[in-house]
């Protein structure tokens, strides 16, 4: 099967079909990357199941993609199998209790406004990042001084022996973006937060619109970024640090550095993964000659690189 076949397979116990090198680079919030050896987006848990049953007879890494934001995937792709979590958005909430439930590829900016219109608070944070809650979990996202784990009960993981275990969250070792589940291969299917209920939704809501006009205000939000580069090297900020070494809109090709927030990289059009991989590299350097600050990834790595990045892992 050539690189161009679009034809897809059907996986017994699995009603989803699987693609073969399926582009990932529109797939991604930066819209750079490589394709996916092989690629499926499952509805519901039994085509995960099988899909996963399948890649192990072939012998296949599995590779999880959420809504592909603070991530790099490689030039070359992903090999084996990845497996999108965009369409797994069951959501069961107690207006109660504050209780939420909400599979692996709920949208955060939409489950922050549908609890805010029930009148639930402690979310409304997460309004502005563009990601899932799967990938929340994992990296522990967070903004406006809050975090998933300040609301996380339970996570509900997949095992690579095909078993479902749920963990608590203390079993997730929470740290400034990031968890214990960051380059394992347990797959996040649903989590359960406990938020509080029974506010006015119209507070909750002006609440939410608020963190929202801020990010748009400080950030580029609606343009091709991978989000936030650097992890912040508390007590400073990365942007910062950034800004003040000059970096500003400095580019490599198509990528560059963000002038609305130092800490963002955008993609003007045509720009790859080389291209950003460049820029943050330069970036990174800088910083550590004119603050002797050796700034750490928050974006995370995918895939296979045209070029070496051992000196990011």
């Amino acid at each position: 099967m050539n690189s161009s076949d679009r034809t897809p397979i059907h996986i017994l116990g699995a009603k989803c079909p699987v693609y073969r090198q399926i582009p990932l680079a529109k797939m991604t919030t930066l819209r750079v990357g490589g394709p996916a050896e092989w690629y499926i987006a499952p509805r519901r848990l039994d085509d995960i199941y099988g899909a996963l049953n399948w890649a192990s007879s072939e012998g296949f890494p599995v590779t999880l993609l959420g809504a592909g934001s603070n991530l790099l995937i490689g030039d070359r792709g992903i090999s084996g199998l990845v497996v999108s979590t965009r369409y797994l958005r069951e959501l069961h909430l107690d207006e109660v209790s504050g209780e939420v439930t909400v599979a692996a590829g709920f949208p955060l900016p939409k489950l922050a406004w549908q609890l805010a219109n029930h009148g639930i608070s402690g979310f409304e944070w997460a309004v502005g990042i563009p990601g899932t809650v799967g990938g929340a979990v994992v990296m522990n996202a967070g903004a406006h001084r809050s975090c998933l784990a300040d609301s996380l009960r339970q996570v509900e993981v997949l095992e690579p022996d095909g078993q479902i275990v749920t963990l608590p969250r203390s079993a997730l070792a929470y740290n400034y973006r990031t968890s214990c589940l960051q380059g394992s291969s347990r797959l996040v299917l649903q989590a359960t937060l406990q938020l509080q209920p029974g506010e006015d939704s119209a507070v909750v809501r002006q609440r939410t619109d608020k963190h929202l006009k801020q990010r748009h205000g400080t950030q580029p939000y609606h343009r091709p970024s991978c989000g936030s580069v650097f992890r912040n090297p508390k007590p400073q900020a990365a942007g910062w640090l950034i800004e003040q070494a000059g970096l500003k809109g400095y580019r490599v090709g198509g990528v560059h550095v963000a002038y609305e927030h130092a800490n963002f990289i955008l993609n003007g059009g045509h720009g790859t993964t080389q291209d950003a991989i460049a820029v943050i590299r330069h970036v990174r350097e800088t910083v550590r000659q004119v603050w002797d600050v050796q700034l750490q990834l928050e974006v995370k790595l995918l895939g296979e690189f045209d070029q070496d990045v051992s000196d990011f892992l």
